[in-house]
């Protein structure tokens, strides 16, 4: 499966623990990423700056759904089903 053009809910919706540029400190969920450009496009996609997370994700039928707003449910949905209690 492809990334759907001009979503980025999975740049936007998971909070990112680790740094990236221009994110030292990581990126909450809910918040756009540092890295994504004016037509939604990662400007770190197959470099080594990116993170580990972001590499790990893959486009699914199940996380992207058939459309952007799906995807920004079912991400952020899974974002909070697995924050940490506080």
């Amino acid at each position: 499966m492809e990334c759907r053009s001009g979503c980025a809910a999975c740049c936007i919706a998971p909070s990112i623990t680790s740094p990236l540029p221009g994110m030292p400190q990581g990126k909450p969920a809910g918040v756009p990423c540092a890295q994504l450009d004016d037509k939604l496009r990662c400007k770190v996609f197959e470099k080594p700056s990116r993170p580990a997370f972001c590499g790990g994700l893959k486009p699914s039928t199940e996380m992207c759904g058939d459309s952007r707003e799906q995807a920004l449910y079912w991400l952020t949905q899974l974002e909070q089903a697995t924050r940490p209690s506080v």
